[in-house]
């Protein structure tokens, strides 16, 4: 059964981000706030707690219209069940990370400059809980055009999809986890390098597993 975000939770994640909005835009600091950091640390972008209400702001836009609309787009009736089970995955990985960069965000705004020292391990366990999120979901996800390991080998092969995804689903769940633990305490800016190089390596393993199993698949098409 293809399992959407309820119409009430979306508002209500929408909700939380706009009132997140509203304080930093009220409460935030007043000083400079950390905006975008560079790959060594460094804040490489400052702006105010406006600029930064906005951006939270816009982020509950984005909930409420892009969440509302992967469900219409599934209700249609030229939809079949793999692309509104590919849409129900890409709505739930979606209003997730919305919500966890509106924390981010939120944090940075509330504390100010003295954020920026720990702007990059903020950002890195904001990654990495989105991870988390994609692995949960990612091993559940049907073959369809929209969302998970797609690859020839994974689209001619059903075997190949489930077990690929299934391994980039563990792989992301217990990576993230692992990261959200470790970020407090990881030295910038190796830890971010090593996430870059984490998620190439994660990715390489999917496609490499999508083809070995293919290949071993007696029901599989020829690509």
């Amino acid at each position: 059964m293809t399992r959407f975000i309820p119409r009430p939770a979306v508002l209500a994640a929408a909700a939380a981000q706009a009132l997140l909005a509203l304080l930093v835009w009220t409460r935030g600091s007043t000083g400079p706030i950390a905006m975008h950091f560079n790959i060594t640390g460094e804040v490489d972008r400052w702006g105010g707690r406006g600029e930064m209400a906005l951006v939270i702001g816009g982020l509950a836009v984005l909930t409420l219209v892009a969440g509302g609309a992967l469900a219409m787009s599934a209700a249609r009736r030229e939809a079949d069940a793999a692309r509104r089970r590919g849409l129900a995955w890409a709505q739930t990985v979606l209003v997730t990370a919305t919500c966890i960069i509106a924390a981010m965000m939120g944090g940075l705004a509330i504390a100010g400059a003295g954020a920026a020292d720990h702007g990059l391990g903020l950002v890195l366990m904001a990654i990495c809980a989105l991870f988390v999120a994609i692995g949960a979901f990612m091993g559940k996800v049907a073959p369809n055009a929209l969302v998970g390991v797609r690859t020839p080998w994974s689209l001619t092969s059903r075997l190949a999809w489930e077990k690929s995804n299934r391994l980039g689903g563990r792989l992301f769940f217990w990576g993230g986890l692992a990261g959200m633990i470790l970020a407090p305490a990881a030295p910038q800016p190796l830890a971010m390098q090593v996430l870059v190089g984490a998620v190439l390596l994660i990715a390489g393993t999917t496609v490499f597993e999508s083809w070995r199993v293919w290949r071993a698949d007696p029901e599989r098409n020829t690509v």
